[in-house]
């Protein structure tokens, strides 16, 4: 073979062996950490603490890592979150992804960035709830949250009664049906066995057919913003629930309710409903003073439904005091 030839294939042969190595050594990141992967590969593009429950093998989402360790009270309002850098090189991110996902937050009034001084994490009660977003990361990670959980209860009790109410008087041969179904697929899971999740599933479309049947726009678009933060209540209730079928009994009462319009039965069922999910999560229902009986309580809702016209068969025209 001739000598320049010989030579000539050698540099070819090396010069393939080099392309192949650059190629297949994949690229460290700008803090010089873990190799930086896209979100297809099968290796983590960062090393997200095992405290932050992360497991997932794609680049991580700052943000929703972040609003993980607040809603689960790791980072409890006041406390400061760790520094744009820290983050940066905890999760092999660019400073520029990490001050965007900070500032989602801080929109959705969550945290607070203070120059000089870090982001630090606002009280709950400037946290921007009805956000969508922010009713995702609640429904995925508050439930260790106990002031979330009591909030949410509280805010149920004051609402689905009265709302159950109205569906009484409102509900067409349409909404009884959803309502129907929904408590079908209760029971279908409580009888036959199904997995938890199709329970709750089936409990979460029953409220929701509720609202709906409410046929008030206010009501019904209520529902669909508080969907997350009432699934959040109703599968941890029943998860906990040593009895679904006396949880099944209590639903059917109020859709029997509804279904025979009687606004008052309706109402008191749905405390009922909620008395078990207060047992199942450890939370007691607000006491009632001595002076204030049962029945009258169950008035009060129906009486603003009067006030507002939505009952004018079931009582005398109110006084014009």
């Amino acid at each position: 073979m001739h000598p320049m030839k010989d030579v000539r294939e050698l540099q070819m042969t090396r010069h393939a062996i080099k392309e192949r190595s650059i190629m297949t050594t994949p690229p460290t990141s700008a803090a010089g950490g873990s190799p930086r992967t896209n979100a297809s590969s099968s290796t983590p593009v960062s090393t997200a603490s095992a405290s932050a429950g992360d497991t997932s093998t794609a680049r991580v989402d700052v943000a929703e890592w972040l609003a993980q360790a607040i809603f689960e009270n790791r980072y409890p309002p006041g406390s400061l979150i760790p520094r744009e850098l820290d983050l940066c090189d905890q999760h092999a991110q660019s400073r520029a992804t990490v001050r965007t996902a900070i500032q989602s937050l801080v929109n959705a009034g969550i945290l607070t960035r203070t120059t000089g001084q870090g982001t630090r994490v606002n009280p709950l009660s400037e946290w921007h709830l009805l956000d969508p977003r922010v009713t995702g990361w609640m429904t995925r990670y508050a439930m260790p949250h106990p002031q979330l959980a009591r909030d949410i209860y509280a805010f149920r009790i004051s609402i689905e009664p009265f709302v159950a109410a109205l569906a009484a008087t409102e509900a067409t041969a349409q909404d009884l049906s959803a309502i129907e179904q929904a408590y079908d697929g209760m029971a279908a899971a409580v009888h036959g066995g199904s997995a938890m999740e199709e329970f709750d599933r089936a409990d979460i479309a029953f409220h929701d057919a509720i609202f709906a049947a409410t046929h008030n726009v206010i009501w019904a678009q209520l529902g669909h913003v508080l969907k997350p933060s009432i699934s959040l209540l109703v599968a941890t209730s029943n998860h906990n629930a040593s009895e679904l079928g006396d949880s099944l009994g209590r639903h059917r009462a109020v859709m029997e309710a509804i279904r025979l319009r009687q606004p008052d039965a309706a109402h008191a069922a749905t405390l009922h409903v909620l008395d078990r999910t207060g047992q199942d999560l450890g939370l007691a229902m607000p006491a009632a003073s001595e002076s204030s009986h049962p029945a009258g309580r169950a008035q009060e809702p129906l009486e603003l439904l009067r006030r507002f016209g939505q009952l004018p068969s079931l009582s005398a025209p109110l006084s014009s005091e």
